[in-house]
């Protein structure tokens, strides 16, 4: 039979169970637009910016079971996504992306947007794929699709030309996806090799990152059973309960809170389940890891990249840790609840808090308040999408995320400008809930115009924006060794135009006198489909444990002539100004 390779694309997507594309039409993709909008499965999402559609798409496979497809033009369209498909690359999140390309069926040198699109996209893609025969379309996309959700998850690229897209060619029967199954279970000899480290445990202790969202109730009786206090990477805020009387925080080192820095301050045993171990989880890696450390990821070059594993085991933590707690339990039993333990975590999460609450705010928003005010306004299943800055930190340290997967973030590639888009996509994967975006001023003014895209679908996200007019969490960094902050003082913005120009409801917090109105205000907004942007006048004048500790990790790593260089210029610059 013959069908066109856009007819066919649309039927793979929807096997695949796509449920939205994103992107902007184009000469080298109309076809497919054109196919997908008789799709009753699959929504094509004007954006305004490929960027933002890249993080509309993370945030999409992040959240729900739909895995985020771009769909752009070449050149320009697929530059302008490029961020958007590296944070996915370098967190491991799957997508799609699909692309227009020029025609392969004539001879014509210098087509519009002809560029080597697969030597752009090798760096930031598991891989590339050029379709060149309409019968090539479904399996390359099958393909694909299960390249990006397989092993460590990530982009994949398609290039669907012109001429292929348009014309009908010779195809198959087609032929409807069939999942792959679950990875091989781990060895045996690990297995047993790990839990028997874990029974002569002192104080052991959990580390999760983004790789264990999928076993929350495993990880759960893993620290419960252990007694074990849990600490999580910055992605993977989310993947332990902040309510729960075993979370510590994010990190465990010296730029982690008090909680998780006296409860791993003894830690003999450490099971890293879906945890790099990178810069940010560790503070510059400042962290002590325990000689006896069990190290459970799917990516191989993970395993004693940075830190060396007693037992390192490769593997799908949704085949592995159901493993290792069915073998815990028939080891030995679960311990008495360490009430001693837990009301030490509880206590020293108060007075973390209680001096952020001491803190003269001087008339701006008290972090703390803001949050705790925030927290109390949002029930646990809302989704929290955060960007990249000194307001990530905040989030981390005061704002207790409560259930699975609730909590989004860039964290390796840290692209500024992620969480405006990325809530909207939030929004899309699920729209029954609560979403609010907190976002630095900085970030914000990158990707704003997005959220035209918001109030175009009837989206109600709240988009919180923390206005300091600095790029704070740089700036910190620049005043403590130069004692000047050199471009990272913005020029004023005017939220409440930017609201005017977008289509969106503007709140204002000047202070926190007026949280819990302001906050309620923007919910009642959200909840009739309008986008909110909340202009919060924030104290930043604290510092975050995370940034203190990063600060102090970085210059003890300083030779002594380092260290005399870097003291007498602040000295110098102190004094004369």
């Amino acid at each position: 039979m013959k069908k066109t390779g856009a007819s066919l694309a649309r039927y793979a997507l929807e096997q695949l169970g796509i449920r939205y594309t994103f992107g902007i039409p184009g000469v080298h993709n109309t076809e497919l637009y054109d196919e997908l909008n008789n799709s009753d499965k699959i929504t094509p999402l004007l954006v305004s910016h490929e960027c933002g559609g890249a993080f509309m798409a993370d945030a999409m496979s992040r959240l729900s079971e739909s895995v985020g497809t771009l769909l752009v033009v070449p050149a320009a369209g697929l530059t302008h996504a490029a961020s958007g498909i590296g944070e996915a690359f370098l967190d491991g999140i799957p997508m799609m992306v699909i692309c227009g390309g020029i025609r392969t069926d004539i001879d014509w040198q210098f087509q519009l947007h002809a560029m080597d699109l697969h030597q752009f996209m090798k760096g930031i893609t598991k891989a590339t794929y050029k379709i060149e025969r309409t019968a090539d379309v479904v399996p390359t996309l099958y393909e694909a699709y299960r390249l990006a959700t397989s092993g460590e998850p990530g982009p994949v690229f398609i290039e669907l030309p012109l001429n292929v897209q348009m014309f009908p060619g010779e195809a198959d029967d087609l032929t409807p996806w069939a999942p792959p199954a679950l990875p091989a279970p781990a060895a045996k000899n690990q297995i047993d090799a790990a839990i028997h480290l874990l029974q002569n445990a002192k104080n052991p202790g959990l580390f999760l990152g983004w790789g264990a969202a999928d076993c929350t109730a495993d990880t759960f009786a893993l620290a419960e059973h252990l007694q074990a206090p849990v600490a999580t990477t910055l992605q993977g805020l989310s993947v332990f309960a902040g309510g729960h009387p075993l979370h510590t925080g994010f990190s465990f080192g010296p730029s982690a809170v008090p909680a998780a820095r006296n409860a791993f301050a003894h830690c003999d045993v450490m099971l890293a389940i879906g945890a790099r171990f990178g810069e940010i989880s560790t503070g510059s890696f400042g962290v002590k890891v325990p000689a006896q450390l069990i190290h459970v990821d799917i990516c191989g070059h993970v395993l004693n990249a940075n830190y060396p594993a007693q037992i390192a085991i490769e593997g799908d933590a949704r085949v592995v840790v159901p493993q290792l707690l069915a073998a815990l339990r028939q080891a030995m039993p679960a311990k008495a609840i360490d009430t001693v333990l837990h009301a030490r975590i509880a206590a020293d999460k108060r007075a973390y808090r209680q001096a952020w609450y001491d803190h003269d705010s001087k008339g701006k928003v008290n972090p703390a308040r803001f949050f705790d005010a925030l927290r109390a306004a949002t029930p646990p299943e809302a989704v929290t999408v955060v960007d990249d800055g000194n307001h990530t930190y905040l989030v981390a340290e005061l704002f207790p995320i409560l259930s699975t997967k609730s909590a989004i973030l860039p964290t390796d590639f840290n692209a500024m400008g992620y969480a405006v888009p990325a809530a909207i996509g939030a929004k899309l994967a699920r729209p029954g809930v609560p979403v609010n975006c907190i976002a630095g001023d900085g970030c914000f003014r990158m990707t704003c115009m997005e959220i035209i895209t918001a109030t175009q679908y009837g989206l109600g996200v709240v988009f919180y924006v923390f206005n300091d007019g600095e790029l704070s969490q740089i700036s910190q960094a620049q005043e403590i060794p130069y004692g000047r902050k050199p471009c990272t003082v913005m020029a004023k913005v005017d939220l409440g135009g930017v609201a005017t120009a977008v289509g969106a409801v503007y709140v204002k917090i000047a202070s926190d006198a007026d949280l819990a109105a302001a906050i309620s205000q923007a919910n009642a907004a959200a909840q009739q489909n309008r986008p909110v942007i909340v202009d919060v006048n924030i104290d930043y004048s604290k510092r975050t444990a995370f940034t203190e500790g990063v600060v102090k990790t970085n210059f003890q790593r300083f030779t002594l002539g380092q260290k005399a260089r870097a003291i007498s210029r602040a000295l110098v610059r102190k004094v004369t100004g």
